[in-house]
């Protein structure tokens, strides 16, 4: 068992706390961020004359070196060590000798562990986001193709107002783009280095914790050792825009499901994104939508496990804070997952448009727009609501859309109709007088893809300088 203390012990743990205790077979995978941290940590020690040239570059080859056996595989991480930091300086101990027990000058696992994790995040982060700029770019390619492809817009899951897909999309083109803003939130918020804290009261080697900071790119370190150490909210708001992007995702994909079911049809899920039935040979399913749907409870749950941890620790740093890890690894990583095969669901999925559009010209959805003529006409909104109420229940009862009465129909429910009312209460029409921005006529939603072309391009060029790494 391979530890970093044992000193005051006279006996040996006892295997099963060992176990418990230990957190080699989830915190692995911080054996990168381990490696940058130490060599960080190490390079600032020689500077400040801690270490001698010589100690600081062997410790520096050597961790190097054991970062390229564990890539290249001459280097197991076994559960022999309690840790990932224990790991590193077992290893560095073995090759260096007592050289490189000065590892941890100036240094505690609690900072330590701080560090790893927020590199790590941090990178998660990123990964994140451009995960979320492809999605982006998708969703943008449908609401270009798609300006002039008629929908009916729907509340109460009842269809309400006739919109098009280009603008039904456009809503979860804001989603997601407000879920890149609140990453751009969370890094430069958690942007600050936590080494040099120590175990919760700083140290009294004359560390430069402004140059560590700067070697791994961190706008400057923290202010405050004993929160550095136990402060867990950048993974905590993480976490929430994570939820968030899984709501998002959630939502868009119960819609799809719907749209694939066979009442509606609006849409046919490529075969590479389906699955059919064992038993049932007619079917198809949307297997891949439904997963992500239920996810997005997995996710939540580890937001509120790490909420629920956090909400009884004093200062400063805890064994529970241990606990961070499993479950936003696996957040992070369903998450990731979901938004790749969400974007590759969606830019092979085929819109049935003429269905579209019947379904929003039987479904009503240009009642409002009769009303509104009713009103340009002098007759009383409330007496216009009260009249197209009659012509639909008229309508449903002839089992045909309102466009398709006649005129000698319509008036013999008011004689204020006139043929200009075809006009006015077509699909068309109806979409594309809408021309506030923000709106879904075609003028408007055009106007609208300007903006978004032009914020995904900015983003783009504008990369290195709003995202450290």
């Amino acid at each position: 068992m391979a530890q970093l203390w044992g000193g005051r012990f006279t006996k040996e743990t006892d295997k099963l706390v060992y176990n418990f205790n230990a957190s080699i077979s989830f915190d692995k995978k911080l054996y990168k961020q381990d490696i940058e941290g130490s060599i960080a940590h190490v390079s600032m020690l020689g500077k400040q004359g801690i270490l001698t040239e010589d100690e600081m570059q062997a410790i520096i080859k050597t961790l190097n070196e054991i970062r390229n056996d564990v890539e290249e595989g001459r280097l197991v991480i076994t559960e022999e060590y309690e840790d990932i930091h224990s790991f590193v300086e077992a290893n560095l101990i073995d090759r260096l000798g007592d050289t490189g027990k000065k590892l941890h000058t100036g240094r505690s696992r609690n900072d330590q562990v701080a560090l790893d994790m927020r590199l790590f995040t941090r990178l998660e982060v990123l990964y994140t986001d451009e995960l979320l700029r492809e999605l982006l770019q998708e969703l943008l390619k449908i609401m270009e193709q798609n300006t002039e492809t008629i929908m009916p817009g729907f509340t109460h899951l009842q269809k309400a107002q006739p919109v098009t897909l280009a603008h039904h999309v456009g809503a979860y083109f804001e989603m997601f783009k407000r879920d890149r803003g609140r990453l751009h939130d969370i890094y430069e918020r958690m942007n600050y280095c936590p080494l040099g804290a120590g175990a919760l009261a700083g140290t009294t080697y004359p560390l430069d914790r402004e140059y560590t900071a700067e070697l791994m790119g961190f706008d400057g370190p923290t202010l405050n050792s004993m929160d550095s150490v136990s402060d867990r909210d950048y993974l905590i708001e993480f976490l929430s825009a994570l939820s968030t992007i899984m709501m998002h995702l959630s939502r868009f994909c119960e819609e799809i499901i719907i749209w694939n079911s066979n009442e509606y049809r609006f849409v046919e899920i490529d075969d590479a994104y389906s699955t059919g039935s064992s038993i049932m040979p007619q079917k198809k399913n949307p297997d891949i939508a439904e997963l992500v749907r239920g996810k997005t409870g997995r996710v939540y749950g580890a937001l509120v496990s790490l909420l629920t941890t956090m909400k009884g620790i004093p200062l400063a740093y805890n064994k529970d804070m241990q606990e961070d890890k499993e479950m936003t690894f696996d957040a992070i990583d369903t998450v990731k997952g979901c938004l790749a095969l969400f974007t590759g669901m969606i830019s092979t999925m085929q819109f049935h448009k003429d269905v579209m559009s019947d379904s929003a010209r039987h479904g009503f959805t240009n009642a409002t727009d009769a009303a509104d003529y009713l009103v340009n006409h002098g007759v009383p909104f409330r007496d216009a609501h009260g009249v197209v109420g009659q012509i639909v229940l008229y309508c449903i009862d002839k089992g045909i859309a309102i466009d398709d009465m006649s005129l000698e129909e319509l008036q013999a429910i008011s004689p204020v109709f006139e043929e200009d009312i075809y006009e006015a209460i077509s699909m068309e029409t109806c979409v594309n007088k809408r021309l506030t921005i923000g709106s879904p006529g075609k003028e408007a939603m055009e106007q609208v893809i300007a903006i978004e072309r032009a914020y995904l391009t900015k983003d783009r060029m504008d990369d290195k300088n709003r995202w450290k790494s």
